[in-house]
């Protein structure tokens, strides 16, 4: 039997999912380089949700204690009418999602669960301040291009620089534009203490007229992370920057005469960030022979889901494992791998991209006026576990079990 080389393989990009790949791939028995243009690894954000289908990868990583350590499984999920606070709804998790799903749902600092993945990184294998700007395939391999002009070889490029993919660009060939919503999500940190009618271990939405505010705790319970959808202006569509400080006098005035606790909380924030909500429309490929995309830069999707990293966790063990199966570096083999991969992931990541178009947490805005009466909201709710339950129940590794290799 030929034996034959393992793949050297590059991974664009040190977020989420690029160093999920990168412990996935070190588990099976492969190494990667990282490239990441900032200069110091850190993540920027605040909270995320890692859903039972993220979660449960993690935990057969081994990582189940320390991502108790940090997060929260929150106990419930609280709607509150926008404009007095009463509970109109309250959807019991804990237990009770861990035991339907087959893993807890957190809600976590994206720091913490950065800071636990970069901890797993073999020695050398991350490059910082190397800003990739671009790449060249060719029969033999790919080449990439760095801004202070040096240049790496591997016989697979993964894209996992995230929304405004470089990457990306390459593959698609330009084609697809980020298209603005309307609305910006502005998203912030506040201690606890400061927030004393809620409780740290629950998640809060409200929905009224114009927009959403949407808490859940973070950092141990320490922290309430929050999320803001309001409507965003021309102009502020218009400017470039993706992530930028948020004017919370202008989050404030979205939400006057909401429930005091609303006001409390963006009156509590000493900053937040601005994110413009944009869309894309899926990809009908990832991938060239050498070249694929994980995450964000494979489908960016709007938040309304809450699934973005768990997304990005389930491409980076599949794809990790299609590599590892295939055999060695030779075109073929990897061409083979990538194929599978986009086989088992793009169809399932094109549905969940486009259901938080118009689902998820957008459920419970209710017209106008808001969420009223106690049953339209109890229906509502239904609604948005509904949207997500099936997507929580996948497990990414048996679906690609039941695609096995060419």
């Amino acid at each position: 039997m030929t034996r034959h080389t393992a793949p050297e393989i590059a991974i664009v990009g040190a977020g989420i999912g690029g160093l999920t790949a990168a412990m996935a791939l070190t588990r099976r028995g492969l190494r990667a380089q990282v490239y990441e243009q900032a200069p110091v690894l850190r993540e920027v954000g605040v909270g995320l949700h890692l859903a039972p289908n993220g979660s449960r990868i993690l935990h057969r990583f081994g990582l189940a204690e320390q991502l108790r350590e940090v997060a929260v499984r929150p106990e419930a999920l609280e709607v509150r009418r926008w404009n007095d606070g009463q509970v109109l709804t309250r959807r019991r998790m804990g237990d009770v999602w861990e035991t339907e799903f087959g893993g807890p749902h957190y809600t976590m600092h994206r720091a913490d669960l950065h800071g636990l993945l970069a901890e797993r990184l073999p020695a050398g294998s991350l490059r910082l301040g190397s800003r990739c700007t671009g790449h060249t395939e060719d029969a033999d391999g790919v080449e990439l291009r760095f801004a202070d002009g040096s240049t790496a070889r591997a016989d697979v490029l993964i894209g996992a620089d995230g929304v405004n993919s470089l990457v990306r660009g390459a593959v698609a060939g330009g084609r697809d534009l980020l298209v603005p919503t309307g609305t910006c999500a502005v998203r912030g940190l506040v201690d606890m203490n400061r927030l004393p009618r809620l409780d740290p271990e629950d998640m809060y939405v409200w929905a009224g007229p114009g927009g959403r505010m949407l808490t859940a705790p973070v950092s141990g319970g320490r922290q309430l992370s929050f999320v803001a959808v309001i409507p965003e202006n021309d102009d502020e569509q218009q400017r470039e920057s993706w992530s930028r400080p948020a004017e919370l006098d202008l989050v404030a005035k979205a939400f006057q005469g909401w429930d005091p606790t609303v006001q409390e909380l963006v009156d509590a924030a000493g900053e937040a960030g601005h994110w413009s909500l944009r869309d894309r429309d899926p990809l009908d490929r990832w991938s060239t022979p050498r070249t694929t995309l994980l995450g964000d830069a494979a489908h960016p999707m709007l938040p309304h889901h809450g699934q973005g990293a768990s997304q990005a966790i389930e491409d980076a063990v599949v794809l990790a494992a299609c590599l590892a199966e295939a055999g060695g570096s030779r075109r073929q083999d990897i061409a083979a791998a990538l194929h599978r991969y986009e086989t088992v992931r793009l169809a399932h990541t094109a549905q969940v991209q486009l259901g938080s178009r118009d689902s998820g947490s957008q459920r419970l805005g209710g017209g106008p006026a808001g969420p009223q009466p106690r049953n339209q909201s109890g229906q509502e709710m239904k609604a948005l576990v509904a949207d997500t339950s099936w997507i929580q129940r996948h497990d990414a590794e048996a679906a690609l079990a039941a695609q096995p290799a060419a």
